[in-house]
């Protein structure tokens, strides 16, 4: 029976898989248990892990009351990471008071909170305007009255989004002219820690820089356009020029340091100019990239970050550099050519789908030569266990149905338009699944105002 242990602090519910991985590398490599702390845990976490604690990241106590839960085990403990959002200053915190490596839980908190990470960026506005990166004006919004005003300043447009909020939901661009309560309404669910709003970033390229330690890469975000700019894809490797490289390096590296990452991983979201050599720091996270980024990193470079975190921390050297990549991997958003009520798919049904319907539509056209290999590295319905009523203009990423994840190895192929074009086959092949008529807005949908935003 393993009697050594590693530290898991909370997860998001996507992250299952992820866990799991970890968990297996840590018992058939390392020979250690896990234990798993996260607020009240399903029967799947006492599956994945051996050992669950339930305790909520973001109250108060959670120090102490971790520590509480954790006493017969202490000085078996290992490692540990934090692998959550809601968890990574109080996570950190936890693993320094077990006298665990961690990178520093102080700053941690301008990881989770948009308002700390723009305050501390504000008050060095000139060391990150020296290395050719916009510190862009942003309000901490009490009422309407101060957000219509903000919005009066920047007639290009701004951002509005909750102040603590780690997954693209409840982000809304607003010009002058668009109704605020009602762009309001989209984020009230998000908004228990407040709303910033932010100067909207004309630059139209958006990356994310990525990795663990001084291990990185660059990934190209795709994003839809609009009210509601939600991520619609991602594709590892970016194709950049040594330009553009450098000028997001020099970014991410910068929201790395004010955030306190050193050893763990991170996810920087980062827009870049036109003419690449201006970038401007989205948001900085001190986790793994979401949308399945680092498994499009494992199809790509050939190494499992996932394992090569566990690893790190247990105090093995991370290598010096990736390895060359061999073609290039994307993740795809799929949603629903109208709304309507969608009936349950399950996994075999996306798989069936994206090899008998998408893979020979892509095959015919000219996107993919025949020469090329494709592989779906990944595929997965999202929240359709049940009947629910969808739309087809996705406000955040819980708006999607599937996703899928697909390698192929060429790196000279335009992505982007196999993207769309995955995105469009896979609505026509979808529709059998949609009830008709289309939902129309009813009368009980008016807005109302959000519970932080008074008038």
């Amino acid at each position: 029976m393993l009697t050594k242990y590693f530290l898991i602090v909370d997860y998001n519910l996507t992250r299952i898989d992820d866990v799991r991985t970890m968990r297996d590398h840590l018992r058939h490599r390392h020979g250690l248990a896990t234990i798993l702390i996260r607020p009240n845990p399903r029967p799947i976490d006492h599956e994945i892990c051996d050992v669950v604690i339930d305790a909520y990241p973001r109250a108060a106590d959670f120090v102490d009351r971790a520590c509480g839960e954790l006493a017969k085990f202490r000085t078996s403990i290992q490692g540990g990471i934090v692998f959550s959002d809601d968890a990574v200053q109080s996570g950190a915190a936890l693993l320094e008071r077990l006298g665990l490596p961690v990178d520093d839980a102080l700053l941690a908190f301008a990881a989770l909170s948009k308002l700390a990470y723009r305050s501390i960026e504000q008050s060095h506005d000139e060391l990150f305007r020296a290395q050719g990166i916009r510190v862009p004006e942003y309000l901490h919004v009490e009422n309407i009255t101060e957000l219509a005003s903000f919005l009066k300043r920047h007639p290009e447009g701004i951002v509005v989004k909750p102040a603590c909020e780690g997954n693209n939901r409840g982000v809304v661009v607003l010009h002058p002219g668009d109704d605020l309560r009602l762009a309001l309404q989209t984020i009230d669910k998000y908004v228990s820690d407040g709303v910033i709003c932010e100067e909207y970033i004309t630059d139209h390229r958006e990356f994310s820089f990525d990795g663990i330690g001084a291990l990185w890469f660059l990934t190209e975000k795709i994003s839809a356009t609009g009210r509601y700019p939600v991520e619609m894809g991602q594709i590892v490797p970016a194709m950049l020029s040594p330009i553009e490289t450098h000028t997001l390096r020099r970014a991410g590296n910068l929201a790395n340091l004010l955030v306190g990452q050193r050893e763990g991983p991170f996810h920087n979201e980062i827009r870049l100019s036109d003419d690449g050599t201006q970038a401007t720091v989205i948001e900085p996270n001190r986790r793994p990239a979401g949308m399945r980024i680092w498994q499009l990193a494992r199809a790509v470079y050939r190494i499992n970050l996932f394992c090569l975190w566990i690893d790190h921390v247990l105090g093995h050297p991370l290598p010096a550099h990736l390895p060359t990549p061999k073609g290039r991997a994307a993740t795809i958003m799929l949603g629903v050519p109208h709304d309507g009520l969608l009936r349950p798919i399950s996994r075999s049904d996306v798989r069936a789908i994206l090899e008998q319907t998408v893979t020979p539509s892509l095959r015919s056209s000219s996107l993919i030569p025949d020469d090329a290999q494709l592989t779906w590295i990944d595929s997965a319905p999202l929240g359709c266990e049940i009947d629910r009523i969808v739309r087809a203009d996705p406000q955040d990423n819980g708006d999607f149905i599937a996703l899928a994840c697909l390698h192929i190895d060429r790196s000279d192929l335009d992505f982007r338009a196999i993207v769309a074009a995955v995105q469009a086959t896979w609505k026509r092949a979808i529709t059998p699944f949609l009830s008709s008529p289309r939902i129309e807005a009813t009368a009980s949908s008016q807005p109302s105002l959000p519970r932080k935003i008074s008038a």
